[in-house]
């Protein structure tokens, strides 16, 4: 049976329910802003700036490099939507009352670093270092407002005095994790820190990576940018066989941040990908799961990304991958196979010939946070939104019996992903295929959904399942394996109370759904629909609407008295 899209885009979800007869692949894209709300879930979850508060490091011209993943700390994620700070902070323009008392410790600060004596610069620059320790806004306000972020941004091409680069860009990196990073990214220091990525020291590179990274993370506007400076060929030129750990860390993680969201075209995906295959192999966790947010986001956020992300022989790893232990590293890795699963049947077999789907029947046995389930749920209703032959594939991984005991008894959200994959089955799947589904009690828990959730598209791919079933349960009738005059699957839905929640359909609010459900009804139970219309009222019911009768007409005439010898006797 020809299924019907579901949400592919904003415009065809406003519109009216599209005709039968469209492709597997676009019903696979279906709720792009369900979609929109997971990037921004794992944009919490995967994008995050990071300060540097460490003590101090050695000198620039030392050979070691600091150990950033010993003691960096991450500050709590951005909101889950776009942040807006203001291109001004707030209050600096407000009255200075208060605000001047704690600013006149900075006076001399402010002088050092305006000053011609690099010592001085220096000196001042540590100062207001080690002032950003404490990681709070209002000391990151009293900063802004003496004005020193242009200065800063100068030092940055100091290439002489190595020092005063490092502690400069420092300084830019921690205000780049405050709520005001536009303001870094518009001081001029965007270009200086790509520039600085071509510096000879490895402290600088180590620290320039780290501001562009913070600068991204925080906003699209922050991140095209870093994008318009160039910074894509000079941080992949980072990506060495002898980095540090640390340093290969934040590598990644700037990375992972530049990738989010829409790439411009002239963006070449290819080496970047190149790259990213490589640190899927890490046995760092973090560099792992930075690399694996980098997949997901190209596959969402660039034309053709899934295509691209199948070139690149990535799968394979990613599929593996599912086996991991940690919950940190498994919910990139199933988000970024989730979103490869909307492509077309010709992507989505790619996957399935790797082995995702009995890692999936694992994943399922175990007991993973709800976030990951239910991305799993959403891979496998997009596989079964494919052929007859993928359906067969999830019946005989013996994942159906998974999502039917999900759909009973899991949390909201998972049951929602649970009855798409077990609608979209019912609905593209052959006669044998739901005879299978209906053996595995799926019946009763998909009619329920029809009265539990408000979601148009949800409600309608289950009424289409239930179609696809009735059909089934016709020519099962007609082949003699039940009674001749009765659908077993129609007599089931009956008993399992389904025909309620379909009459109770008639008032959903939706047309297409309504027609939908009256095309059931009308097919299948015009009998008991009109035998309930027909039915006599109940005694009660009766009485109720005689008194409200006698109440509401006005009183008879009494009847006329008969003349004499007309009365009849018994």
């Amino acid at each position: 049976m020809p299924r019907i899209p579901r949400r592919p885009s904003d415009e065809a979800r406003r519109a009216a329910y599209r005709p039968p007869g469209v492709d597997c692949g676009r019903s696979r894209r279906r709720r792009l802003d369900h979609i929109l709300v997971l990037r921004r879930r794992n944009r919490d979850a995967g994008l995050f700036k990071r300060r540097r508060d460490e003590p101090a490091p050695a000198p620039v011209a030392a050979p070691s490099e600091p150990a950033a993943d010993a003691t960096a700390t991450a500050l709590p994620p951005p909101s889950s939507g776009p942040s807006s700070p203001p291109s001004v902070p707030p209050d600096v323009d407000a009255p200075r009352t208060a605000a001047d008392s704690e600013l006149d410790g900075l006076s001399e600060m402010v002088d050092k670093v305006w000053s011609d004596d690099t010592a001085s610069q220096l000196e001042a620059t540590v100062e207001f270092r080690k002032l950003l320790s404490d990681g709070k806004n209002s000391t990151v306000i009293k900063i802004i407002r003496a004005d020193v972020l242009p200065r800063f941004a100068e030092f940055l091409s100091r290439h002489a005095s190595p020092q005063l680069q490092m502690e400069a860009a420092w300084v830019l990196t921690n205000i780049a994790a405050s709520d005001y990073t536009l303001l870094v990214a518009e001081c001029g220091a965007v270009q200086r820190f790509v520039d600085l990525l071509g510096s000879p020291n490895a402290n600088v590179r180590h620290q320039a990576m780290w501001a562009l990274g913070n600068i991204a993370a925080d906003m699209p506007s922050c991140r095209e940018i870093v994008l318009d400076h160039g910074v894509v060929t000079p941080l992949l030129a980072q990506f060495k066989e002898d980095m540090k750990v640390s340093v290969l860390r934040t590598a990644t993680w700037a990375l992972s941040n530049i990738c989010f969201g829409k790439l411009p075209v002239e963006v070449q995906v290819k080496p970047i990908l190149e790259i990213i295959s490589l640190l899927i192999h890490s046995a760092d966790e973090k560099i792992l799961a930075d690399a694996c947010w980098a997949l997901y986001y190209i596959c969402d956020g660039v034309e053709d990304g899934i295509q691209h992300v199948l070139d690149a022989g990535v799968c394979h790893q990613l599929v593996k991958l599912l086996m991991h232990a940690s919950a940190n590293i498994l919910l990139p890795v199933i988000t970024a196979l989730a979103r490869i699963s909307a492509g077309d049947d010709t992507q989505v077999q790619v996957i399935v010939e790797k082995g995702i789907l009995p890692c999936l029947t694992q994943l399922f046995a175990r007991n993973y946070p709800k976030n990951i389930k239910k991305q799993a749920c959403l891979i496998v209703s997009n596989i079964t939104a494919g052929s007859k032959e993928q359906i067969q594939a999830v019946i005989d991984a013996d994942i159906m019996n998974h999502a039917v005991a999900l759909l009973k008894t899991a949390e909201s959200d998972i049951k929602k992903e649970a009855a798409w994959a077990i609608s979209n089955a019912a609905s593209g799947g052959s006669n044998d295929q739901i005879q299978y589904l209906v053996s595995r009690g799926c019946l009763e828990p998909l009619c329920n959904v029809l009265t539990h959730y408000q979601d148009v598209d949800l409600v309608y791919a289950c009424l289409e399942g239930l179609e696809n079933v009735l059909k089934a349960g016709e020519i099962a009738g007609k082949e003699g394996k039940e009674s001749a005059a009765m659908n077993p699957y129609a007599q089931f839905i009956l008993e399992c109370g389904g025909l309620d929640n379909l009459e109770e359909l008639q008032d959903f609010g939706n047309d297409e759904v309504y027609k939908l459900v009256m095309k059931l009804l009308e097919s299948y139970w015009d009998e008991e629909v009109s035998d309930d219309l027909n039915l006599p009222a109940s005694n009660c019911d009766t009485e109720t609407v005689e008194t409200a009768a006698e109440e509401a007409s006005p009183p008879s005439p009494p009847p006329p008295i008969p003349a004499p010898g007309s009365i009849k006797t018994e």
